[in-house]
């Protein structure tokens, strides 16, 4: 009978509900501001779920949340026949943001035929004007990176602008995009930072920008990109490994994009103003506070008159901890010096498993008041081949605490069947962490701690 409960987990390890399963977490109120999880997808808390699904792919890579709908690009995925040629074509894949529930893919087509570039969905992202784009990973040989509008409907693409790399082609991973790539509502400008395979990297950035109604150019003074000579540390000539960049909105009608962040596999994210100088650092930071190498990803928020800012603490191969992102209000004058740290979240982290380097950590935020008009916060996190979750921010968020136990209940789902085996089992795979695996209490997870799951299961 046991094995044959074993074998039953195995098969049905696809199926496994994860849904409305949270952190189950308990985070501290800082100066009257709440943090709750409302969901999680990850390796540590919905394993089996997880690592069965289409997302949990080294081609998935970027996603972004936009009115409540979380939107996952996954390049090459489906493999589509037209005419005898195979077409490997990116889908995104949709989730609910209020309980992450899976919604319909999105096939991704350009010029009515499947859309099927290499890494083509690399960067997934949304302007300030609710639409929806992506662009795919450029090799030093491809001169443009080109920009599509997606329908959100049929998944058709439209090219928007090629981004011209000028005289200095090089290797392009992640965009950013600030305003309206429509150029119809406001202006808006694109960037993204030379990218490299080893270090010390390139020092290149490139940028677009159009003036509403007007045509695009490049974002540098007519020129598209800019080499830098400033960087933190001074060591440092360029921006190593798979960098990232995020343009700072210093106003709700600046679309200007005149100072961001770029960050990088070697350091800190460092705030950059459009002229290549440097504006901010991690130098004067408490040291507790500085990110680990290699993760890179970051974001800002305002929330009741404080300023926020959000970044990856560790990748999966961090120290004590796993894709996880510090929530931190900025010192005086939004600086980093002074920050003070929030929250880690996920307290335990959304995985530690490898992802072959992609070094990107994704986040989102949506602002909103809740029920009694307190401004809220909704918070998305995503780390490639880790997982994802969902955070409310605010005075009226109520902070939620772990959830009651059940004995034998190893993926916190609140009830005992073949998925808490499944959970059981990736741990002594070495898939995930969970100390609820060790059942048994002897310190280790084994065979053991399976049979207890299956006991209980059996009412014994």
């Amino acid at each position: 009978m046991k094995k044959l409960l074993l074998m039953l987990a195995l098969a049905l390890a696809a199926v496994s509900s994860a849904w409305a399963v949270t952190d189950n977490q308990q985070y501290a109120t800082v100066n009257g501001i709440n943090i709750a999880n409302q969901w999680i997808y990850d390796r540590v808390h919905t394993s089996a779920a997880y690592t069965a699904d289409a997302i949990c792919s080294q081609r998935a890579r970027t996603a972004t949340m936009i009115d409540g709908v979380i939107y996952v690009g996954r390049s090459e995925e489906k493999l589509v026949v037209i005419n005898g040629d195979s077409i490997s074509q990116s889908v995104i894949h949709r989730f609910s943001a209020v309980d992450g529930s899976p919604l319909p893919d999105l096939e991704l087509t350009l010029d009515g035929a499947p859309y099927g570039r290499f890494l083509g969905v690399a960067s997934v992202g949304r302007d300030n004007f609710g639409h929806l784009w992506v662009a795919p990973m450029t090799s030093n040989v491809q001169v443009v990176v080109p920009v599509y509008l997606v329908n959100t409907e049929t998944g058709e693409l439209t090219l928007v602008v090629e981004m011209d790399k000028g005289e200095a082609p090089q290797r392009t991973d992640y965009l950013d995009v600030m305003g309206d790539l429509t150029l119809e509502q406001a202006e808006c400008n694109i960037m993204t930072v030379a990218g490299s395979t080893a270090d010390p990297g390139f020092a290149t950035v490139y940028r677009m920008h159009g003036d509403q109604n007007g045509d695009w150019e490049g974002g540098f003074d007519g020129d598209p990109y800019l080499d830098f000579v400033d960087f933190y540390p001074e060591k440092k000539t360029g921006f190593s490994l798979a960098p990232v960049i995020k343009m700072v909105q210093q106003d709700e009608e600046d679309y200007s994009g005149e100072l961001f962040y770029i960050d990088c596999f070697d350091a800190a994210p460092v705030l950059y103003s459009i002229d290549g100088s440097i504006y901010d650092t991690f130098e004067e930071v408490d040291p507790t506070l500085v990110p680990q190498t290699a993760p890179n990803g970051c974001t800002e928020f305002k929330l009741d008159g404080r300023d926020f800012f959000v970044y990856a603490r560790a990748d999966m191969n961090g120290n004590g901890h796993g894709c996880q992102a510090n929530i931190c209000e900025m010192g005086e004058g939004q600086t980093f010096a002074g920050m003070q740290l929030y929250w880690q979240v996920p307290a335990d982290s959304l995985g530690k498993v490898n992802d072959s380097g992609l070094r990107v950590h994704c986040f989102a935020v949506d602002k909103g008041v809740d029920a009694q008009g307190n401004e809220e916060i909704t918070l998305f996190t995503f780390k490639a081949y880790n997982g994802m979750a969902v955070y409310k921010i605010g005075k009226g968020v109520t902070p939620a605490g772990p959830e009651p136990g059940v004995p034998g209940d190893v993926d916190g789902n609140g009830s005992v069947g073949v998925e808490d085996v499944n959970a059981v089992i990736n741990v002594m795979l070495g898939k995930a962490e969970n100390p609820k695996a060790d059942l048994s209490g002897n310190g280790s997870v084994g065979v053991e701690d399976v049979n207890a799951v299956i006991n209980i299961m059996l009412g014994k």
